[in-house]
This record gives structure tokens, sequence and C-alpha cells, in this order.
């Protein structure tokens, strides 16, 4: 087993990594995150996006060690909650959550279902050539037995305690059995967790966008062990506001910036349309993924191109939701779960304005957020307050604000080619509605 080491991070200083931490840290399935981007194709509206997914998942389990402590856990639930930290991305894709709803919709499974499958060893994000090729290097679940952790108890935190899919053998890993403490599942994964701690500030750090700032130390601090589960004291509920605040912003600001979203929803055309197994892209890095459009030619070469060259498509037309009727909701809600309707109507849209295929995208973003972040619209909070109590929508007007606020300014977005934007805004309305 490795000894303790420490390594300088770029937005919580220097992190002390105990052995079980470092032995992950030479897993395959770990290792892999380097090559992907943790905003995807951020990069290309915020240059300084550049940072990998491994840099976030170490973040993470350092700040669930700090949370672990300040609620004044175990030894034996630190080194559960930071192991889970530490894996709560692995079965991440190339370039992140771009490809998250391609996933769920060809799979019937989202990135925190493939993770729990991965730490228990019953799949696998490394192609099956490249594990050969490390024989002595060892699976996530025999690092963690070896150190006396169950894959089972590692997995069942991931997705905290919401709804799980209802298939696989992981379906009730959201119940904690043996009177296991639901704050466990809460520092991994809740309304205010690790995980969201850690991407605001470090995503604020490396795209410059000062929204995300956070008190992360006020907020420790005030956390509270309450019958089993997380709290803040009231002390802390200015911390806390700030982090939901923050949440919001950066969506808007950043992960749902129009230019960003364009881009993703390009290279996740382009991954569609390729008809190639899902299965095999989930286990790609960022650059493979482009290297292979690239190799596909035609329509997905084409787009591996632009994303290289950023010659991206452009908005041609928004309708935000107060401008939609009931009518229009209604063949938007069609389109949301239909991909085959969403791609004829894009298409046709093209050929009427003497694009190819391809070449026009309609972008429905909401059900896409709740598949990539399920807790947005999460801010009911436990606040003690003296010997009670309370929830945060009671105690603050700007929590229940915040769960009525929008992620983007568009209900529904068409771009396309630069030059038919004028075109394909005339000419989006008649095909869709």
């Amino acid at each position: 087993m490795a000894d303790f080491k420490s390594v300088t991070d770029t937005v919580h200083g220097t992190l002390r990594l105990d052995p079980l931490v470092l032995d992950l840290l030479e897993t395959l399935e770990l290792q892999r995150l380097n090559s992907i981007r943790q905003l995807g194709l951020t990069y290309l509206v915020f240059p300084g996006a550049n940072h990998s997914r491994i840099e976030h998942c170490l973040g993470v389990s350092h700040v669930a060690g700090r949370m672990a402590e300040a609620l004044g856990l175990t030894p034996d639930e630190r080194h559960l909650v930071m192991a889970a930290g530490v894996l709560h991305d692995v079965g991440h894709g190339p370039f992140s959550h771009t490809l998250e709803h391609v996933l769920a919709s060809a799979l019937a499974v989202d990135h925190m279902h493939l993770t729990q499958r991965i730490i228990t060893g019953e799949d696998d994000n490394v192609a099956a050539d490249e594990r050969k090729e490390f024989p002595e290097v060892p699976r996530i679940a025999e690092v963690l037995e070896r150190h006396g952790v169950k894959p089972a108890r590692v997995a069942a935190l991931i997705r905290g305690l919401g709804p799980e899919p209802a298939q696989g053998r992981l379906h009730d890993f959201s119940r904690p059995r043996r009177g296991e403490r639901r704050v466990l599942y809460q520092i991994i994964h809740s309304a205010v967790d690790a995980d969201q701690v850690d991407y605001l500030i470090r995503d604020a750090h490396y795209t410059g966008v000062a929204l995300g700032v956070i008190d992360v130390n006020r907020l420790i601090q005030t956390l509270v062990l309450r019958d089993g589960e997380m709290a803040v004291d009231r002390k802390g509920l200015p911390a806390l506001e700030g982090i939901l605040v923050a949440r919001g912003l950066m969506y808007s600001s950043v992960y749902f910036h129009k230019t960003v979203r364009i881009a993703e929803q390009m290279v996740s055309r382009a991954v569609e349309r390729s008809k190639a197994p899902i299965a095999s892209i989930q286990r790609m890095v960022d650059h493979e993924l482009l290297g292979w459009l690239v190799e596909q030619g035609g329509f997905s070469r084409e787009i591996a191109l632009r994303i290289k060259y950023r010659k991206l498509f452009k908005r041609a037309v928004a309708w935000s939701p107060e401008e939609l009727d009931e009518g229009q909701r209604e063949v938007l809600r069609g389109l949301t779960a239909d991909r085959e309707a969403r791609r004829e109507a894009e298409d046709a849209i093209a050929r009427r304005a003497g694009l190819g295929p391809g070449q026009v995208i309609v972008d429905i973003p909401l059900p896409e957020l709740l598949v990539s972040e399920p807790r947005i619209a999460q801010t009911d909070v436990a606040i003690v307050d003296g010997d009670g109590v309370s929830r945060l929508s009671r105690l603050s007007p700007l929590g229940r604000a915040l769960q009525l606020r929008a992620v983007s300014d568009w209900a529904v977005m068409v771009a396309c080619e630069p030059a038919a934007r004028s075109k394909v805004a005339r000419l989006a309305p008649k095909v869709l509605f």
C-alpha cells in the first residue's frame, strides 16, 4: 500500500492524500480522467477552462474529508466519503456532460449509474485491449477491498438519497441500510455537497468568472450533525445562500452559455448520426472522440474540424418560456421525448434552408439539464436554529426564489451554419409549430 503523500491543488492548496486515495489514483479508471476536460467544450468560450476531471475528483475527496471532520464522523466514515469523492465521476465519457443525454437515451442510464457499476466491478470504462496492456494494475473494487472498504458501500453514496433507476443490481443503493447515517450520502450528493462546493470554486477559478466564488470555509465551520443528517447552523445561512446563488449564476453564465450549448449540441449530433455503439464511445477520452469523428468522414468529420478550429454554428432564433403557448410547449415535449422526431424537424428546416442534414440544431435544454444536474432545483437544506430545525425555504426568501429561477433564457433555440441564419430564423417556426 502507498504512503501518505501531498499534492498542490490550484484552489485548495496542499492536499494530503492518504494510502486509500493514492492507490485509487493508480487505477486506469481514474487516470483516464486526466484526458477529460472538467467543463467539456466550455474552453471554446472561456479559454482558461482546460482543467481536467481528475482535478475535480481530488478536490471533492478533499472537501468530503473536511466535511466529515467538521461533522465529527468516525475515521472509517471519513475514509468512506473520501473514497466516494474521488470516485464519484469515473463514469464520465469524453467532454464530461456533453454526451450525457445521448447515453441516457441510448442506454437508459446516466453517468452516476455507470459510475456505481464501475466501482463495484460490474462494468468497465477502459477498453479491453488497453486494459490488457497493464495486467498488473488492479481495478477499483480490488483496491477498495484491499483497504477494507466494501465497493458496494462506496457505490451507494454516489447518487445520494435521490431516486435510483429501476434496473440493475444497484437499484436499492439509495436506501441506507443497517442504520447507516444519511449524512454519508448527503456529503457526496445532496442540495449542498462536496461535489458542488468543489466544482463551483474550481470552475470559477479556471473560467475567470467571479460568480462562483463562495465562502466554503464558513459553510464547513457551520455544518452540524442532527439526527444522523447533515444540517447547517443558522449562522451559516449567508454562506449557504451564497453557494446556491453561485450555482444558479454559474449555470446561466457558464455551463449553459449559448455558444457552449451550441458546441456541445454539435458534438452530440455528430455522435448520434454516426450510429456508433454509445458504450464504446463512452470509453473514449476527449481527443480520441474528435479523432474518431474525423475518421468517420462526412458530417462527423465536418463537426470535428469545426470544433478543432472553432467554426461553430450560430443561434438563428430562440424562444423564452414566456413566448410559447401551450400548443407550442406540447410540440417541444414531443420532440424531447422522441429523438428521431427532433432529428426529422432539424433536417426539415435544413432542407428548406438549402442546408445539409445535421446543419440545423434544435436545442431544448431543460430535459438535458435534469439529466446532467438533478440537484439544480434543490435548495431545501435543513437549518438548525437553536433547539429547532427548519428548512431553508422557510427561512430564506432567496432560497425559495432560486427554486423558480430558470437556468437558460431560452426554452428552445435553433442554431445553424452562420450563412443561413436569416433563412433558418424565418423557416424554423413554420416547421416546428
